[in-house]
């Protein structure tokens, strides 16, 4: 009896597994605006991230991914007073479902 259950146990495992081991893979991408104001570049490098992030995928074949959430990082480039430069980069991971791409080799 005790080798039966050890036996289903095994079988249940090797049912599982498989399943919960689908391959997803991420990558990491980030687009930086440069313009006077702070709500104009933030919107454009979020918008700008999203065209380069399909971009990249159309690029390596993938056709379905999910997008996690943006992060926008602002810095002040150039402080004129009324019309203060800024320096925006939006962030942002994406995954789907397959193998991951491999980078190219550096020279």
């Amino acid at each position: 009896m005790r080798l039966f259950g050890l036996a289903a146990v095994m079988v249940s495992l090797m049912l599982v597994l498989p399943v919960s081991q689908a391959s997803a893979a991420c990558q990491k991408l980030g687009f930086t605006v440069n313009d006077y104001g702070k709500v104009g570049p933030t919107n454009d490098a979020k918008r700008l991230l999203d065209k380069y992030i399909k971009e990249w995928t159309s690029k390596h074949g993938i056709k379905k991914y999910r997008t996690g959430k943006k992060t926008v990082t602002c810095e002040l480039f150039i402080a004129v007073g009324f019309f203060d430069e800024y320096t925006c980069k939006a962030v942002a991971s994406f995954c789907w479902n397959g193998p991951a791409v491999k980078k190219a080799a550096s020279n």
